[in-house]
């Protein structure tokens, strides 16, 4: 097997690793509330990233942590996972799992908008109709269809699963500028975002000891949402010849994440979420495709 095809390969099973983290978040939400999945499943991930820089003996990176470094990862932690995954969550516990899946998906259009803001990159013709394109389709999904309405299915829900992908954009923003090993950082922003839910669970009384269902679920979110998953997809990345062509490979997750919220969370996927889904994609590969070709 060649280089290219290992990558493909690895990058094929995150995205359907990714693809299932919608129905899990929606079902384990039946057994703890959006605070505890975050506690438990925050915890998991920091003690596999712990033992993966044991293994591959870089753990020592850490004896070698400056305060900038200490500083930047206690803004990165709060960014993601502590905000990121609250609201995220928060979202999904009020809202279909269809419609948290999908307008999650706009954090590439909100990251153009940062890029222009912070980065003074510029934005071209092809930049406005890619985020009008993706913008109508969420107006799509808010309304149900029903655009010339203005009345949306659910205020609250809408407006904060559209804020977790401003802070994600945010996030990986603030990565570019990030030089450090990428398991040192994600390890210490995890262990910071870790320690900020644990203070805020301690406030809002969030602390419980989880049931057996209820632990299933925060395993599998906190290895093949925060932690194994991510691992696979840098190898992808690392081993492609064309980390571009590999990157557009994410934009499967939505889709298949609704075949599977249909099955195991047994919603009915509803034509706007659809339609909406085309549009969103739809604009960020107009910006991919035809933005790069005018560059």
């Amino acid at each position: 097997m060649t280089r290219n095809s290992k990558s493909i390969l690895l990058a094929l099973m995150a995205v359907l690793l990714w693809s299932t983290i919608g129905s899990a978040f929606k079902l384990t939400l039946n057994y703890l509330n959006y605070t505890q999945i975050l506690l438990f499943s925050s915890f998991i991930a920091v003690v596999y990233l712990a033992v993966l820089l044991a293994v591959t003996g870089k753990i020592n990176l850490l004896r070698k942590v400056t305060f900038r470094s200490i500083r930047m990862s206690a803004i990165m932690g709060f960014l993601n996972p502590f905000a990121y995954y609250l609201i995220l969550l928060k979202a999904y516990s009020v809202l279909k799992a269809q419609e948290a899946v999908v307008l999650n998906y706009t954090w590439p259009m909100i990251l153009v908008l940062l890029s222009a803001i912070f980065l003074k990159t510029r934005i071209t013709w092809i930049n406005v109709a890619s985020l009008l394109i993706s913008f109508s389709g969420t107006l799509i999904i808010a309304t149900r269809g029903d655009i010339f309405s203005f009345e949306f299915s659910d205020p609250t829900g809408i407006i904060l699963a559209l804020s977790s992908a401003f802070f994600w954009a945010s996030y990986w923003l603030l990565n570019l500028k990030d030089t450090r090993g990428t398991e040192e950082k994600i390890f210490m922003n995890f262990l910071f975002g870790f320690v900020y839910t644990l203070m805020y669970s301690i406030l809002t009384d969030n602390l419980i000891v989880p049931g057996p269902e209820a632990t299933a679920g925060i395993i599998y979110i906190g290895l093949f949402e925060m932690g194994i998953t991510f691992v696979i997809w840098l190898n992808a990345l690392k081993l492609a010849t064309n980390t571009a062509k590999i990157s557009n490979l994410v934009y499967l997750s939505p889709f298949i994440s609704l075949i599977i919220v249909s099955v195991a969370v047994k919603e009915e996927i509803m034509a706007s979420t659809l339609v909406g889904l085309l549009m969103i994609i739809g604009g960020i590969m107009l910006q991919h495709l035809i933005g790069k070709k005018g560059q």
